[in-house]
């Protein structure tokens, strides 16, 4: 356990109770925080490193060597130590996001976060106001903390509402007397919550309404005056209280989104730039990029980055429908609240989730297998050097960072950072990328084997390369309902859209087949693409399969690209008729027979 703090706890170390964690979900608990800390800490099989950050870490899945500093909060620390374990999980939490360009925070002193008042309590067992330290009588809890806009914080942080519901409770327990006031725009008890709203609904101390605080001003007693518009009893409301705490968002401790992609945009521009100095001014740039907030968390050697990609908000993105825990670092974890807003006990569900997923990788690494998605496989990419061109296409599209490169742009492999999608064979122009049980020559004679008709018998030949992942299991739902479709459609899976060589299109179109069709997961920012991002360099490749086709003087409408969900399994019989129209319009392939 590496602790950047002198203490381990996070934010539950510094809540006064939390929310309820056992049925009925009704009152508040004890956060048992003391007794886990002690039994972590005289627990003889765990290391705990404080005040402690990662100067370094490199290798893979079953393979990484982390170098620890001190974190006194200067680049290079003093090197605390070194060892190498299996697999990672990044349980970095959150930090609050300041509300004061919407509300007054930090302009008037009784006007403070969720997260002060939780100090106070638990260091004070009492609500004072911070102006003069009159004991509070009455809060104003503000939901949204002013956040809820696009350009500030446009997501719901989830936790808040309960936070509010039971710092509420705080008050009434301290004073029966005492009044609390919760202006909402949407209130949201996730998970098992609902009965503890409830319980806050039946409190005559607690005042609940939607509405649109506008205004905080201060009274001439030295209170503060709340003004509310489109109140749910559809009149203004305005509220004298002693305290106003604004429902601050959660913001994760991972590394921050938009330096993430323009570091990203930058090396993408060193290898496509289109003069020699646009790439290096580019590469010069990405190097600038490369170290921005949040890369020490993780420090990861790997080509494509020090930390993990994120998500628009900041957090770690992974094919959260599917595969919630995993990243799209192979063997790295992220859990709680760093990985998407949650409470206490969904974040200790989401650690033993995470944990699992860990001991997992480490067991099935030890094994030669990949862990996911194509879990239990046992092939490795193989790359027949001599003939690399240092193009460095398979180490930038890579969705993994499975390839880091040498000082010419060779790639070196990784090898238990894959996940055997292919995506680096079908993004090599020199077909070097091949798999003992999947390669290019492998599929091409698949193609190659089909009986394709001769000219005169009147009878077309497409050819479908349909991902395993959504399209494949789709098509065996099809045939599961009975529904039917062209005859003249031969199928063939591939790993990914993403591992579709140009290759195989020019050989489908020389064998004599009348039409290609490609049909992948659906990508966008749900990632529903199994390898996060295999459809979508699918349509980016098809430049290259349009050029490929005119270089044979056919017509590019010859081969068309779909993106099917797994339950869209009535579409295929139409997406095949339709393409069939499109290849009676341009007739038969002038390649048959020959």
């Amino acid at each position: 356990m590496v602790e950047k703090s002198d203490q381990l706890g996070g934010w539950l170390s510094k809540q006064h109770k939390s929310i309820p964690t056992h049925p009925p979900f009704r009152d508040l608990e004890e956060t048992g925080i003391d007794q886990l800390l002690s039994e972590i800490e005289n627990n003889p099989r765990i290391k705990i490193y404080k005040s402690a950050v990662t100067g370094k870490i490199t290798g893979g899945p079953g393979l990484f060597d982390v170098t620890l500093q001190s974190a006194n909060g200067n680049p290079g620390g003093e090197e605390l130590d070194s060892f190498r374990v299996g697999a990672i999980i990044q349980a970095t939490g959150w930090k609050p996001k300041d509300p004061r360009e919407n509300l007054p925070y930090g302009k008037l002193d009784d006007v403070i976060l969720n997260i002060d008042l939780e100090e106070m309590v638990k260091t004070q067992a009492k609500i004072t106001r911070p102006s003069d330290g009159k004991e509070v009588r009455s809060i104003a809890f503000i939901q949204c903390g002013g956040n809820r806009n696009k350009e500030h914080h446009s997501y719901c942080s989830s936790i808040c509402c309960l936070t509010s519901l039971k710092q509420a409770m705080y008050l009434r327990e301290m004073n029966s007397d005492a009044k609390a006031f919760i202006f909402y725009e949407f209130i949201r008890t996730i998970g098992l919550y609902e009965d503890f709203y409830r319980k806050a609904q039946e409190d005559p101390g607690i005042f609940l309404t939607r509405g649109e605080v506008s205004e905080i001003t201060r009274a001439d007693d030295g209170g503060l005056i709340i003004n509310a518009k489109n109140t749910m009893p559809g009149e203004n409301v305005n509220v004298k209280v002693d305290l106003v705490v604004l429902a601050a968002g959660m913001v994760p401790n991972a590394a921050d989104g938009e330096a993430i992609r323009a570091y990203e945009d930058a090396k993408l521009a060193a290898v496509k730039g289109d003069s020699e100095t646009q790439r290096k001014q580019a590469a010069e740039k990405a190097e600038q990029l490369k170290h921005h907030e949040g890369t020490q968390i993780l420090n990861l050697a790997y080509r494509q980055g020090p930390d993990l990609p994120a998500l628009e908000y900041g957090f770690p993105d992974s094919h959260f429908i599917c595969f919630p825990y995993e990243s799209r670092r192979t063997g790295v974890y992220p859990a709680g609240a760093v990985r998407q807003p949650m409470e206490g006990l969904g974040s200790r569900n989401d650690a033993a989730g995470a944990a699992l997923k860990a001991i997992q990788c480490v067991e099935m690494t030890s094994r030669g297998e990949a862990v996911h998605p194509r879990a239990g496989d046992i092939s490795f990419p193989e790359f027949f050097l001599q003939r690399c061109t240092q193009c460095k296409r398979c180490t930038e599209e890579c969705p993994f960072g499975v390839l880091n490169e040498d000082e010419k742009g060779t790639p070196l492999v990784w090898a238990t950072r894959c996940r055997r999608c292919g995506v680096c064979m079908g993004a090599c122009p020199e077909r070097i990328v091949s798999f003992k049980d999947y390669s290019v020559d492998i599929i091409g004679s698949m193609i190659k084997a089909v009986n394709v008709p001769e000219e005169f018998e009147e009878k077309p030949r497409v050819l479908a390369l349909m991902c395993e992942n959504d399209a494949i299991p789709a098509l065996d739902l099809m045939g599961q309902h009975r529904l039917k479709c062209n005859p003249f459609i031969r199928v063939i899976p591939v790993r990914c859209l993403g591992s579709v060589n140009t290759a195989w299109v020019r050989e489908a179109i020389s064998a004599g087949f009348d039409g290609c069709i490609l049909i992948g997961c659906k990508y966008g920012d749900d990632y529903q693409c199994h390898f996060i991002k295999g459809s979508e360099l699918a349509v980016s490749r098809g430049d290259n399969i349009r050029e490929k086709l005119e270089q044979m003087a056919m017509e590019h409408e010859r081969v068309e690209l779909h993106q099917l969900q797994i339950n869209e399994y009535e579409r295929i019989p139409e997406i095949f008729d339709k393409f069939m129209e499109v290849i009676e319009q341009y007739g038969m392939n002038p390649f048959k027979g020959m």
